[in-house]
């Protein structure tokens, strides 16, 4: 009889992740894919562009009333932003 040398899915992602150092890179990925959710429709729908390039948010907006208003909130979106990731991965926010 063989032994059976199975592991969860789920253990053997997360120990490839681990070992790549991809936490980040994926933290990065799931804040630019729920920008709508975490922010809402109406700043989502004047967000044009969204991207992360070594912990600075870069977010490009059609209204420049909305982003002065967003330049004013720019601590309170990093915190919300780094809480649903669970860590730092937002060091900086850019509005353009």
């Amino acid at each position: 009889m063989r032994k059976s040398n199975t592991e969860k899915i789920s253990e053997v992602l997360k120990q490839y992740v681990e070992q790549n150092r991809l936490q980040s890179k994926l933290s990065e990925v799931d804040i630019v894919t729920s920008w709508e959710r975490l922010m809402g429709k109406t700043v989502a729908s004047y967000t044009e562009d969204i991207r992360i390039t070594s912990g600075t948010l870069f977010i490009k907006l059609r209204s420049p009333i909305l982003k002065n208003e967003l330049i004013m909130m720019r601590e309170q979106i990093k915190k919300h932003l780094n809480d649903e990731a669970g860590a730092e991965v937002i060091r900086q926010i850019v509005f353009q």
